[in-house]
């Protein structure tokens, strides 16, 4: 009898756990959503627009609080903002693709922390910046090959010359959410630790 209570008592708290994580990432993909439209789109002289924006600060945000998992906040909320654009709405599935690397290499590298809870700002530090490495690398590859070659028809020396009038926006991009992200993600989980809820 001791041992039936004890299993439907852990079943409950892993059920809890479930939807907890469920309310999170819905919070977290409705965070992403809504910072895509905190961006300022620039036309450039070869190979369509660049855009500044403040998204990558909660997509990079997402993988630091729910982990691996983070990555499907972070690509779900980002095709959401670009079925609701029509510069983006043709993107939408490689922006789940590349936004979604950027939730889930930062969630990677939290994820040896969160047993351990651990997670100050050195480590969110790191996966921010592994978070944006591995976004920047599809993005331009996406760039050259998607929208240099495919879309625009582009011979393969100027969609490469296309690509360094994109560097600033995407420095300024990557630099808001390193610096925006890890601080925010230690201030939060330092939080939640104190109110005994993990994150992930």
């Amino acid at each position: 009898m001791e041992k039936s209570t004890e299993g439907m008592l852990q079943s409950a708290r892993n059920q809890k756990m479930t939807v907890q994580k469920l309310c999170l990432l819905g919070m977290m993909t409705a965070l992403v959503f809504a910072s895509n439209y905190m961006r300022i789109i620039m036309p450039i002289a070869i190979g369509g627009r660049t855009a500044f924006t403040l998204a990558n600060i909660i997509c990079c945000l997402s993988g630091l609080l729910l982990g691996p998992v983070g990555g499907l906040a972070s690509g779900l909320g980002s095709a959401l903002y670009d079925l609701t654009n029509p510069l983006y709405a043709s993107e939408c599935w490689i922006t789940f693709i590349t936004k979604g690397v950027m939730g889930l290499m930062a969630g990677l590298v939290m994820r040896s922390a969160q047993d351990r809870q651990d997670a100050k700002y050195p480590r969110c530090l790191a996966g921010a910046l592994a978070g944006c490495a591995g976004y920047y690398v599809l993005y331009f590859f996406k760039s050259f090959a998607y929208d240099g070659l495919l879309v625009d028809g582009l011979q393969p020396m100027v969609a490469l010359a296309a690509l360094p009038l994109k560097i600033p926006a995407s420095l300024f991009n990557a630099a808001v959410a390193i610096i925006a992200a890890p601080p925010l993600c230690a201030a939060i989980r330092a939080a939640l630790r104190r109110a005994h809820i993990k994150m992930a």
